[in-house]
């Protein structure tokens, strides 16, 4: 079971002093758009995301569908498998947003400490 690009999302109250921060630690804006407090930033292998105002807490996020560089594999487990095979297992899915038999669509979980887990496809 393929959980696509791995990044964690970060609740941040200045988008600009956030982004200010992660720059002098070596990472750079590759997406986003700070106008609507979000933007991706990488260093290396690294992905964050800075979002203002959209959440409460920092977020990991796995996005089927992309590698780490957010490019559409030809080959991947889709969201919806995820979702039914995480439900057969037991586990509490906290938020779904399942559009249609394919393309982008989300769902969210926490693990037994309470952190919180975005599956989102894109593709």
């Amino acid at each position: 079971m393929e959980l696509g690009a791995f990044s964690v999302s970060l609740a941040v109250k200045n988008i600009e002093d956030s982004k200010a921060f992660y720059t002098k630690l070596g990472f750079e804006v590759i997406g986003g758009d700070q106008s609507k407090n979000w933007l991706i930033l990488r260093n290396g292998e690294h992905t964050i995301g800075l979002f203002q105002g959209m959440f409460k807490g920092n977020i990991m996020t796995f996005n089927p569908g992309w590698d780490k560089n957010g490019n559409t594999l030809a080959s991947y487990t889709d969201v919806r498998e995820l979702l039914k095979a995480f439900e057969a297992q037991g586990v509490v899915i906290t938020q779904k947003s399942i559009n249609g038999e394919n393309g982008p669509s989300s769902f969210s979980l926490k693990d037994p400490d309470g952190n919180s887990i975005l599956i989102d496809q894109h593709v």
